[in-house]
């Protein structure tokens, strides 16, 4: 998805990197190595995409991103162009619009984070650095989602609700009470569980 966005873009993509770089090719583009590769380039003449997602390493995500920043380099802000965006929109460095998400006015995409295919983000939301809403994913009006969440597919949060930092909304769930930073909510309404 990361690399058909920037071919609309009409992006110059010079070479991915993967874990195994024994790979040659990642549709039709060089494998440059893993991410030490990376290092090769001068910072100010490359901006990085980092595809990391976040359900099984919500961590690794956020640790690349910190990682290439400290050594100066930029992350390109990705926007699928059937995505609807207020102007009144603000979407940090590094964060990535699927298709068909819809960012109303006052929301506040923090760096890094996702918003995924066809989620829905209301008026004066907040969604922290390194979250991830996946999709369908449903945010009312003023919610604050803190950093490194991930938000499952179809998940609704209702109207003021707060997500506590490095939390995780599983996927359907319905959520009517803030949400405790670490804790992880399921069911209709969510619940607190232990995994």
């Amino acid at each position: 998805m990361l690399i058909e966005m920037l071919e609309m873009q009409n992006a110059e993509i010079i070479g991915v990197a993967v874990p195994d770089p024994e790979t040659k090719q990642l549709h039709g583009y060089p494998v440059i190595g893993n991410d030490d590769a990376v290092l090769g380039f001068r910072p100010e003449t490359v901006r990085l995409v980092n595809a990391i997602g976040s359900t099984r390493q919500p961590h690794a995500r956020r640790q690349l991103y910190a990682r290439f920043k400290q050594s100066g380099y930029t992350f390109a802000r990705l926007i699928h162009p059937s995505a609807i965006i207020s102007p009144q929109a603000v979407i940090g460095e590094g964060a990535q619009i699927m298709a068909g998400a819809v960012l109303q006015p006052g929301c506040r995409i923090g760096d890094n984070a996702i918003v995924n295919t066809r989620a829905a983000i209301d008026h004066d939301s907040v969604v922290g650095r390194h979250s991830h809403i996946a999709s369908g994913a449903i945010l009312s009006g003023g919610v604050t989602v803190g950093e490194t969440v991930h938000i499952g597919a179809g998940a609704t949060i209702i109207q003021g609700i707060t997500i506590g930092d490095e939390s995780l909304v599983a996927a359907g769930a319905v959520v009517v009470s803030n949400v405790s930073k670490g804790a992880t909510v399921m069911g209709v309404p969510a619940k607190e569980v232990q995994l």
